[in-house]
């Protein structure tokens, strides 16, 4: 039998660990353009700090005993054949999961794309590093989570920079609690970031954004997390998938290629906290399915339910977490987004970085 897992983002490397540990007999493939699993929820702080690079870039070899990398782009799948299709190699499977994850959505705004750097991969960061320089004036469009970090971290530079973060909804962080978004605005402020919200971007020319009010706002540097949009293995879309996380009876989805509806009937964010757990579910599904052999029949998949303890996100030099009720500042805040991010890279064997990352994140 032969597992493909398509995409080595947080999803597919827990995944692939958990399918290796799980079926002893089984062939599991694991498809990524890169030959590395990136911590994408650190990538951040590489446009401050690139020696972190190294630490945040796992080659994808190091981590799996019987996993069998395969370093080529996914362009498609076909369901119907059972066959995963890449530029020059087509891998047919048993079962497979996708889990390629979500590319920058430009919305199709004049000059977006064409004058901004997006903050997906290692060399974002660099280029965006590259055009800030002391005195800059810096637009970061979009105020979700990444958004916030990219800003918080912009404005922790000693580079005397003026920085401007866009957002068209009503609050930064949209979507998430009322106290959490007050308490990221207010770390956002502190570091004298200009947080304009109700702001929608119209368009980008070289040098200034316009925005659909009429205002034109200069940049020397221009970053932009506005948005996603699904793999080019699925044309962009980002496919509705119920709570079993399957696309069909051989094939799963988990992560941000897709939109998922959890067991509640609550639609799940995208996140690197539901990639992971929702990669949990699809492994333990398969490892069921996985027993019963090539019949194509087994026992009905586990059901996903989506239900946060809580959520993290850098500022700068600080951070704000909420745990239930409760929002947590400063240092205290620092050591629990330490201790998950270091819980992460445990539980996919990458022991040593996660003790580089909690001294790089706490350590004085």
């Amino acid at each position: 039998m032969r597992i493909v897992v398509c995409g080595a983002g947080y999803a597919g490397v827990t995944l692939a660990k958990r399918l290796e540990d799980g079926l002893r007999e089984a062939e599991v493939v694991l498809v990524d353009r890169e030959p590395s699993h990136l911590i994408q929820h650190e990538l951040h702080r590489v446009i401050r700090n690139p020696g972190l690079a190294d630490v945040i870039r796992l080659p994808l070899e190091s981590l799996f005993d019987r996993v069998k990398v395969r370093e080529m782009e996914v362009e498609s799948i076909d369901r119907d054949e059972r066959v995963v299709r890449c530029a020059d190699d087509e891998i047919d499977y048993d079962y497979a999961a996708v889990c390629l994850g979500a590319e920058t959505n430009y919305y199709d705004l004049p000059g977006v794309e064409e004058f901004s750097v997006p903050l997906k991969r290692l060399e974002h960061a660099e280029r965006i590093r590259e055009r800030v320089t002391d005195g800059s004036r810096v637009v970061v469009g979009g105020a979700g989570l990444s958004g916030v970090q990219v800003a918080g971290e912009l404005a922790a530079m000693d580079r005397d920079l003026s920085i401007t973060l866009l957002e068209q909804f009503d609050a930064v962080a949209p979507n998430f609690p009322a106290n959490f978004q007050a308490a990221v605005t207010e770390e956002l402020e502190t570091r004298g970031v200009d947080v304009r919200t109700e702001t929608t971007v119209e368009r980008a020319t070289e040098g200034a954004i316009e925005t659909a009010d009429g205002e034109r706002t200069p940049y020397e540097a221009f970053v932009w997390t506005g948005g996603i949009r699904g793999p080019a293995a699925f044309g962009g879309e980002r496919p509705p998938v119920r709570s079993d996380l399957r696309l069909d009876s051989r094939t799963f989805v988990a992560g941000d290629a897709a939109r998922v509806v959890d067991d509640d009937g609550e639609a799940v964010p995208a996140s690197a906290q539901a990639a992971i757990r929702e990669a949990r579910v699809v492994a333990r599904s398969l490892v069921a399915l996985a027993g019963r052999g090539n019949d194509g029949f087994g026992p009905r998949p586990e059901r996903f339910t989506f239900d946060s303890p809580g959520w993290l996100v850098s500022v700068g030099d600080g951070a704000v977490a909420q745990v239930g009720p409760t929002i947590l500042r400063g240092r205290a805040a620092l050591a629990l987004k330490a201790s998950v991010g270091a819980g992460y890279l445990s539980s996919i064997g990458a022991v040593r970085n996660a003790v580089d990352l909690v001294n790089e994140e706490v350590g004085d």
